[in-house]
């Protein structure tokens, strides 16, 4: 890329200074340029914006990047003076590496993690066997439900079920309701399953901890069943929290299904209705949610009262949701004439993830029109538009497959929601 071109996208950088993925694009061509330690002081402002690009792989391997172009700016292989790189290059010998890491250090990783759970009062230890001593993370979310878009019935019942007691125990107590529960949202993969729960978390204040098969299941005999009675115990010292459980259907899959090299699966079912209802779990202040794309792959008993006693649907997001789903995804790019509501019309079905594509896709068209002309071009209609003709909704295919489920397999009235849905579509 063309010096005028750099200079072009740093000039947009001064009128949108807060732009970390701009200004993590305008690194990364410096870098390229050999402008190694003008990408430092770029990479400075992103720590500077937001600490938590800290932790951002791509922060940290373009710091490496940047740091590793300088080392070597000066010498070549052989040990001899390098060419001179232009007005740009530096040598190292003449960069402050002592300020440069008093500047970073405090924002950078260490190189190698080490685990001293005894130290650090915000990690809760796992199974140490078989796991390799894993840690459950435990965070506190600061989103709430007034950050999801649309899903107004979700909210409803989260309200009943579980947020309106947990502010007001003593009136809880009173009428019967325990502080425990569980729900099961299920729906289409990218709708914004886990930023609900993150959402429920939030507006409690409480702790939340995910869960996924990966920290669940292990391949010794009893290790799965160990872990995932540690993530509850870890959770119930954590209350009041939210324990969210992605991809349940992958660890509490019907039993009767289960024969042949699977059948040590049932265990873990059976695990999992312990920790649920068991007389001496104390799961008061800890509500369980989970989320699968398939709920018709649960074992039943899993679903009965006291456990995961609810089923919510978590649809793709109505026409104002997805409104508010682009605005959010465009606000921290440049762009220029762009009708949010032609879009959210034209993008019926779209899940967030789906959204989120579209945007990302118009970003990097605008982009490349950008490297060619040599100045920067904000994010138009166009770019839109030849977006939209590569990207298909995600969310066709799973509602084609929950027709034949709701068709032939809702004899209880599981699916009655579902089902309401379909028919209103004109899929049923």
């Amino acid at each position: 890329m063309n010096a005028a071109a750099i200079d072009g996208l740093l000039a947009a950088l001064e009128k949108l200074p807060d732009n970390v993925p701009l200004r993590l694009n305008v690194a990364r061509l410096l870098i390229q340029a050999g402008r190694h330690t003008e990408a430092i002081e770029q990479l400075n402002v992103v720590l500077a914006i937001d600490a938590d690009n800290a932790d951002n792989a791509d922060t940290i391997q373009l710091l490496m990047d940047a740091s590793a172009g300088l080392s070597t700016q000066g010498q070549t292989v052989e040990g001899s003076p390098a060419p001179s790189a232009g007005p740009n290059a530096q040598a190292a010998s003449d960069f402050d590496w002592h300020r440069a890491e008093q500047e970073l250090g405090p924002s950078l990783p260490a190189p190698f993690v080490e685990d001293h759970p005894e130290s650090d009062p915000q990690a809760i230890s796992g199974s140490t066997e078989g796991t390799g001593g894993a840690l459950f993370d435990i965070d506190r979310p600061v989103v709430t439900l007034a950050d999801v878009g649309g899903l107004d019935d979700v909210k409803t019942r989260l309200n009943e079920s579980f947020l309106e007691p947990m502010r007001n125990p003593e009136v809880a107590k009173a009428f019967g309701k325990s502080l425990r529960g569980g729900l099961l949202l299920y729906g289409p993969p990218g709708c914004g399953k886990t930023f609900m729960a993150r959402a429920v978390a939030g507006e409690l204040g409480a702790s939340f901890m995910t869960a996924t098969m990966t920290d669940i299941l292990d391949k010794y005999i009893g290790e799965t069943e160990k872990n995932l009675h540690e993530i509850f115990q870890a959770a119930r010292r954590a209350a009041p929290a939210v324990l969210f459980l992605d991809e349940i259907d992958s660890v509490a899959t019907k039993r009767s299904a289960l024969s042949g090299g699977a059948a040590w699966m049932r265990q873990t079912v059976n695990q999992l209705l312990l920790e649920l209802d068991s007389m001496d779990a104390q799961n008061d202040g800890l509500f369980v949610l989970a989320a699968t794309n398939h709920p018709w792959d649960i074992d039943t008993a899993l679903l009965r009262p006291g456990r995961l006693d609810r089923m919510l649907l978590v649809l793709p997001p109505d026409r104002p949701a997805r409104e508010a789903i682009l605005k959010h995804h465009f606000s921290s790019r440049p762009i220029a004439g762009i009708d949010v509501k032609k879009i959210a019309a034209r993008t019926e079905d779209f899940s967030g993830a789906d959204l989120e594509h579209v945007v990302t896709s118009a970003a990097e068209k605008a982009m490349m029109e950008s490297l060619r002309k040599g100045s920067v071009q904000a994010i138009s209609m166009s770019h839109v538009n030849q977006a939209l003709k590569d990207i298909r909704p995600s969310t066709r295919a799973w509602l084609q497959s929950a027709r034949n489920v709701v068709e032939f397999s809702n004899s209880n009235g599981s699916y009655d929601e579902l089902g309401q849905y379909l028919r209103a579509r004109k899929m049923l």
